[in-house]
């Protein structure tokens, strides 16, 4: 078998990462080498592979539902906003500058064409299949000439596409419909059918509508996905929590102890890395919420300042909204707060940045003895060390370089009193390292909060992505969907007008 597949969405957030997750453990379940692919990601969170190369978050968690190890090739560009305008592009894992929308989608997103399709190339040449994925809708008509990671990818690969529909927000079957409608007749070749995602209730009722847009499309349905809470993988962007979906809808299990544990995160501006605080949330007893007002932080136990991709900016927004003041006030207090990245950064004594922000001389909460000077080159690294006594991994994703002056080292930065702060991202993951933090929360906190012995969020993680597999397995026509994935879309399929515009 070398086969692919394109998982195309009617919108952005229809359920393309999660789908493609459980095909690529459907997948290597059923004894197939596997490899995820998304040519073209835009996303803040990201993860740093062992070659040392960034990618999207969310590749480097499909990589895992194929129970393979990730790589540069299987997201080969990746686009960090910097704000309303520009994004710093990522290209094989290294940046290589900023550009404003208007002058990635004017020509250099066309010349990087050749580059994705020859990363897919090799890693079709190394696996029997691949499982790619698209971006937001095929259908937008006014991207098309310059698209890269939906029907261009497609067309130039020779992949069939399967659009993903999410019915929970209604309107699924104009979507679909309209979708294949605004493709020409060359991309049609390649839809070869629809998925509905995130379904409620009696299948039998949506039959007919399935059976009357096989009429209208000539095109088949090749599974309806129930809804099922809690099933997001590393989300592309969005404030949640992966393993607990939206935060304010979390459903946290009984404390092991007699108290909770209150855990704050300030919601700052370009928010990188959210997925830090899915090891806490996946831990019996605590309870995660963002904010975004200082009255938030009085109850809290713990409060996380977050990664973010615009350092000088997200320090602002805590000055504007009265986070900044409360934060020094809580530091003073000795009450504990986790700075994380950009978050480290932000509660040193000064920031030198010509780089992200060009600001120049910028004064930090001056809560942890950290000087910060911005540089050209990402540091890109995957650490591993010793804190509180326990093994800790990580991986560090930052241009500023942190000259620690004082306090007590903690992984590359530093604590003073209850103020913790690093550069490195995933490293509450670490099991052991994480319940121990937690208990030095707790004990500051006055809280009698007992982490629980044997949570796993390796484990956890592997769970989640069977019940991905299972869905797929259980729900979708796997027989269809292999024959599709080695030989690619049917024959004969019909022109559904108007077509895309001249």
């Amino acid at each position: 078998m070398s086969g692919g597949l394109l998982v195309a969405g009617t919108t952005s957030d229809a359920g393309k990462s999660v789908v493609t997750a459980g095909i690529c453990r459907w997948l290597v379940r059923q004894g197939v080498k596997v490899a995820p692919f998304k040519a073209q990601n835009m996303s803040l969170n990201s993860f740093v592979t062992t070659e040392g190369a960034e990618i999207g978050r969310a590749q480097a968690m499909q990589a895992q539902a194929c129970r393979v190890e990730p790589t540069a090739l299987m997201n080969p560009v990746l686009l960090k906003p910097g704000g309303e305008q520009s994004s710093q592009v990522v290209l094989l894992g290294k940046p290589v500058g900023e550009l404003s929308a208007r002058g990635y989608h004017g020509g250099r997103q066309q010349q990087l064409l050749g580059t994705v399709l020859d990363c897919l190339e090799q890693l079709r040449g190394t696996y029997d299949a691949v499982i790619c994925e698209g971006a937001g809708s095929p259908a937008e008509i006014n991207l098309r000439r310059t698209d890269i990671v939906n029907m261009g990818i497609a067309r130039n690969a020779g992949l069939p596409v399967l659009v993903v529909g999410d019915i929970d927000r209604g309107g699924v079957f104009a979507s679909f419909f309209g979708t294949v409608a605004l493709l020409s007749p060359e991309d049609q070749r390649c839809v070869a059918g629809f998925l509905v995602n995130k379904f409620r209730g009696d299948v039998s009722l949506l039959e007919p509508g399935l059976d009357m847009l096989l009429g209208l499309t000539g095109r088949k349905t090749y599974g309806v996905l129930p809804f099922r809470h809690g099933l997001g993988i590393d989300e592309e962007d969005g404030l949640r929590v992966s393993l607990r979906g939206a935060v304010r809808e979390s459903v946290v299990a009984p404390p092991v102890g007699e108290d909770v544990l209150r855990v704050a995160v300030c919601a700052v501006p370009l928010m990188s890395n959210f997925t830090d605080v899915d090891a806490l949330a996946a831990e019996p007893g605590v309870v995660v919420r963002f904010v975004d007002r200082p009255e938030e932080l009085s109850d809290a136990d713990l409060v996380i300042v977050p990664g973010t991709r615009g350092t000088v900016r997200a320090l602002e927004w805590l000055r504007e909204r009265g986070l900044a003041e409360a934060l020094v006030r809580r530091a003073a207090e000795q009450r504990p707060v986790l700075g994380i990245c950009g978050g480290f950064q932000i509660l040193g004594e000064h920031i030198e940045d010509d780089v992200e922000s060009r600001r120049g001389h910028v004064d930090g909460l001056g809560i942890l003895p950290v000087r910060v000077r911005f540089a050209r080159e990402k540091t890109l690294t995957r650490p591993r060390g010793e804190a509180l006594g326990e093994r800790v991994e990580g991986y560090e994703i930052h241009h500023g370089v942190a000259d620690v002056t004082g306090g007590i080292p903690f992984l590359d930065g530093c604590r003073v009193g209850q103020t913790w702060g690093t550069h490195w991202h995933g490293s509450l993951e670490s099991d052991g390292f994480r319940r121990a933090f937690l208990r030095e929360v707790a004990a500051a906190a006055g809280r009698r909060f007992v982490p629980a012995p044997d949570t796993s969020f390796a484990a956890l993680r592997e769970e989640q992505l069977d019940r991905l597999g299972d869905l797929i397995e259980q729900h979708a026509d796997t027989d269809a969907l292999w024959r599709l994935i080695e030989s690619g879309a049917p024959q004969g399929l019909p022109f559904i007008p108007p077509g895309a515009p001249a």
